[in-house]
């Protein structure tokens, strides 16, 4: 089933301002909020697309990379940018977004904080082929993970709530307040048995193999949200995720311009002047391409489709294929003689039919 348009969602234009679209997911998180609705599997699930949709339209940059793309560039554990996608949960929602609910739904008071590893983030290179057809990479990564043998246990200042409640005598009687436990920052537990090499958290750094899927159509720049492979949190809290950013390898034949893919290919004059066949590399294997006989150096040959899957729609880019005649520097005796004997008689000159396209016209053509 395919996702709804987050501003759908959240029943805001997209121009709406940041205030605006605050206001809306506060709205729908407090109709569809899972205590106002026991049991109503419906009423969840609509409660974590308005957190879904929330969670990239109140950040800037995924705004923006949303706006763009769309769907294909949020895409959360493995695909595209770094929303909440398949592994969203409850305690994600609460812990990253509880402030919105106000007073509401027990969310006016200091409470228990989920603690969550911190994100990790890799650069991973990808030819054209690969992010053209997507990929499967495996990297090392280093990162902190609970040390064997690390333990924990509950808070004495707090006994495992995570706050710490101050009764304060006032000219109006007693006022009671709740804030975060400073001895466990709210976590509600403190770290027991730590061992040698780790942390004061029990945490100690090591390698782990990450297994990535790249979806096709991937580009440069692109991040891709691998949830719960990043830093591991202290004393049972989620782990962080491994944010990965896509880099783009230089290939030396092929160029890319957006969808669009240009490279040249180098004939000889006998084969300009008779025609032949050619194979070419393309990202989908490699290609024959027929040159005509006469052809002259500077046209362009278009491939329709041979380009890159767009990011934003169905369709693929093409392929441009530059052809240049290669002048020898070099000639035999024979060759010398033989080209010499045209020019004398007049029947190997340059002879314009005016037809011809200019530079201006080649470039025009390529935007139509």
């Amino acid at each position: 089933m395919s996702k709804r348009d987050y501003y759908e969602v959240l029943g805001v234009a997209k121009n709406a301002s940041a205030d605006e679209i605050k206001k809306a997911y506060r709205k729908m998180a407090l109709k569809y909020h899972p205590d106002k609705n026991p049991g109503d599997k419906s009423a969840e699930e609509k409660f974590k697309e308005a957190a879904e949709a929330y969670e990239v339209l109140s950040d800037d940059n995924k705004k923006a990379r949303y706006d763009q793309f769309g769907h294909a560039g949020m895409n959360g554990g493995g695909g595209f940018g770094g929303g909440f996608g398949g592994g969203m949960n409850m305690e994600d929602i609460f812990s990253q977004f509880g402030d919105i609910f106000g007073g509401h739904f027990g969310g006016g008071g200091a409470q228990r904080q989920q603690q969550r590893g911190s994100n990790l983030r890799v650069r991973i290179k990808l030819n054209l082929e690969e992010m053209v057809n997507g990929t499967q990479k495996t990297i090392k990564v280093k990162k902190m993970k609970m040390a064997p043998g690390a333990t924990s246990k509950t808070c004495p200042t707090c006994n495992g709530s995570g706050v710490q409640v101050k009764v304060m005598n006032t000219m109006f009687g007693q006022m009671q307040t709740q804030t975060h436990c400073s001895t466990c920052q709210g976590i509600g537990r403190i770290a027991d048995k730590i061992p040698a090499g780790a942390n004061a958290q029990g945490l100690i750094k090591e390698d782990e193999e990450v297994t990535i899927n790249i979806p096709a159509g991937a580009r440069e720049g692109i991040q891709l949200n691998v949830r719960g492979k990043g830093n591991d949190a202290p004393f049972g809290g989620n782990p962080g995720d491994l944010l990965v950013v896509v880099e783009e390898e230089v290939d030396a034949a092929i160029k890319r311009e957006g969808d669009n893919l240009h490279q040249e290919l180098y004939i000889s004059f006998a084969e300009a002047a008779l025609g032949t066949q050619k194979e070419i590399p393309t990202v989908g294997g490699k290609v024959k391409i027929k040159v005509d006989a006469g052809t002259q150096s500077g046209k362009i040959l278009r491939l329709s489709g041979k380009g890159l899957p767009s990011i934003d729609s169905y369709g693929k880019g093409d392929m441009f294929v530059h052809i240049n005649v290669w002048t020898p520097q070099h000639l035999s005796a024979e060759q010398r003689e033989f080209f010499e004997k045209q020019i004398k008689n007049g029947d190997m000159i340059a002879e314009p039919s005016g037809k011809e396209k200019t530079f201006f016209d080649k470039v025009r053509d390529l935007f139509n």
